[in-house]
């Protein structure tokens, strides 16, 4: 049984002070009396601490809502939602992020925007209170109190990461309901503001270890100032490539602490998304889930999964049949690379029981065995159009990266310990070694050095067995590892994570360059809108350019 208890201990006290979620700016969130009746001892200190990241499941992970997950992935060039017979169509909301033809009335995007804010909201009450208040009338030690400040204000900057990373130019709020309104700050202005936070209060959160598991620490502040500073010249027109190295090397060498002792890559590519990835060595931070003990699971199965879904995996989580990899992306990975056999879902399905039982389909193939293909049309009927309105329940090949269960014919995964409980992570220690990496290349011109061929051959040999790692061409060399292939390298590893788009932006590919079913959009597309909605709420604030 994993020992994630403490990340939903007091959750249902949490929830007894907090009357309402900070959905608009202008909304006074919580209840003055209840709150004054709160954080009268330890427990009901950290349950205020913990609120936060349960929420962070709803806008952080592919959850069945609208939040950051889905406008960061379903943009770019490797992941869509199409239409498929009778189903995915809602409103033509997935066709929009697509073809970046969205519009500032995108209820999508303003669910992200509400989300995120909402999160937002809950550490800024819960720093509130926690700063306001005696020690003796809490029942902890200044020392803990200074560390739930800090890992409390960490946590808040990742919020503000994320919404600057959509939206760019945004208000900045640090105390629930005031101001009633406020006003843009530039996306400079925000990006400053997140650095100062993490440099401020950095060295106060704890270390990355066992019992941080799920919650921001030293080394999730050091792996955000890493995504800060690699984004840099993108989101504020400055480099700063050696701030990015810098905050990958603490990690690298160690110097934040690890979940499971020392910070290191995992010898494999599946022990960071199994059930037991709490167990593994380069979670940086993730979203902690325990099914048999809180209730709290994976909510990931809903995107991602058809309505077929449990004869596959042997569980009992069926999905919408909705996300799948956009045609041809599968085709980048070779035939040997592990990754592509082991991540992805492709061909003929048969059942977990035995092994060998086909899955039968339920909708165009009702009856015959469900075969995922790597293409969007409707082959039933005849067409050979390929676009995003012309699928059917079988089109697209899908995601398997993280897994449920042990997925080998037996009993079932039901009887596994660990069923359900699967993390999902938002910062893994592979990323840092890519983001060195392509920090290493750009001071370097776009060329790739012996540092940087290195960094990435030590993450992409794990995908390979031995006798196919010695084949030619596999491991990159200075001449190989060009931008491209680096851009490649980097969807391959990190497809459904994501950062796709802000990879897409920071390759300058986002808005010029054609994929499936995609033609160049409009630089201004780089940044999304302000959601209409809530300008209409608060006049102060400002629509970004192009809109």
């Amino acid at each position: 049984m994993k020992s994630k208890s403490i990340i939903y201990l007091g959750l249902a006290a949490a929830l007894s002070f907090t009357s309402s979620c900070k959905k608009q700016l202008e909304e006074k969130a919580y209840d003055q009396l209840l709150t004054d009746n709160f954080y009268n001892n330890e427990t009901e200190v950290v349950s205020a601490v913990l609120r936060p990241y349960t929420h962070a499941n709803a806008w952080v992970t592919p959850s069945g809502q609208d939040g950051w997950w889905r406008a960061a992935e379903l943009s770019g060039d490797q992941l869509a939602w199409p239409t498929k017979g009778r189903h995915g169509e809602d409103g033509g909301k997935w066709k929009r992020l697509h073809y970046h033809t969205w519009t500032t009335d995108e209820g999508g995007l303003n669910n992200a925007w509400s989300l995120m804010y909402w999160g937002m909201g809950l550490c800024n009450d819960a720093i509130e209170n926690i700063s306001s208040r005696e020690v003796s009338a809490m029942g902890i030690t200044e020392e803990k109190k200074a560390s739930f400040v800090a890992e409390l204000k960490l946590l808040r900057a990742f919020h503000y990461l994320k919404l600057m990373d959509l939206f760019g130019n945004i208000p900045i709020v640090t105390k629930v309901g005031e101001p009633l309104k406020p006003e843009t700050a530039s996306r400079q202005e925000v990006f400053n503001f997140i650095e100062k936070e993490i440099t401020e209060n950095i060295n106060a959160a704890p270390k990355h270890s066992r019992a941080m598991m799920g919650r921001m620490s030293q080394a999730g502040a050091y792996a955000m100032l890493v995504e800060l500073y690699l984004n840099a010249e993108a989101w504020t027109g400055t480099p700063r490539w050696d701030d990015c190295i810098a905050a990958a090397n603490k990690l690298i060498n160690n110097e934040a602490g690890g979940q499971n002792g020392a910070m290191a890559l995992d010898p494999n590519i599946i022990d960071q998304f199994k059930p037991t990835n709490d167990l593994s060595k380069e979670v940086i931070f993730s979203i902690a889930y325990d099914y048999k003990v809180a209730n709290f699971e994976p909510s990931w199965p809903s995107e991602f999964y058809h309505f077929q879904q449990r004869e596959i995996y042997g569980g009992g989580r069926n999905g919408n049949d909705g996300i799948v990899v956009v045609p041809g992306v599968f085709t980048t990975y070779p035939n040997n690379d592990m990754r592509k056999r082991g991540w992805l879902l492709q061909g003929p399905m048969v059942k977990f029981s035995d092994g060998k039982s086909p899955v039968l389909a339920s909708e165009e193939y009702n009856g015959q065995q469900l075969v995922f293909v790597d293409s969007i049309q409707k082959v039933k009927a005849g067409s050979t159009v390929s676009n995003m309105s012309e699928g059917e329940e079988n089109s697209g090949v899908r995601f398997n990266k993280y897994k449920l269960g042990n997925q080998q014919p037996g009993p079932g995964i039901d009887a596994d310990p660990n069923y359900n409980n699967t993390d999902w992570n938002i910062y893994r220690l592979t990323w840092v070694y890519f983001a060195k990496a392509e920090a290493v290349m750009r001071k370097n011109g776009g060329v790739a050095t012996q540092e940087a061929v290195d960094l990435i051959n030590t993450c992409k040999k794990r995908a390979y067995t031995a006798e196919d790692w010695a084949l030619p061409g596999v491991a990159y060399t200075p001449a190989t590892l060009t931008m491209d292939e680096f851009l490649a390298e980097r969807g391959r590893e990190f497809i459904f994570e994501g950062f796709r788009r802000d990879d897409l932006i920071r390759f300058g590919k986002f808005t010029t360059a054609s994929w499936w079913d995609h033609q160049p959009s409009n630089p201004t597309k780089a940044l999304y809108p302000i959601p209409q909605r809530q300008i209409d709420l608060n006049s102060a604030l400002k629509q970004n350019p192009g809109y």
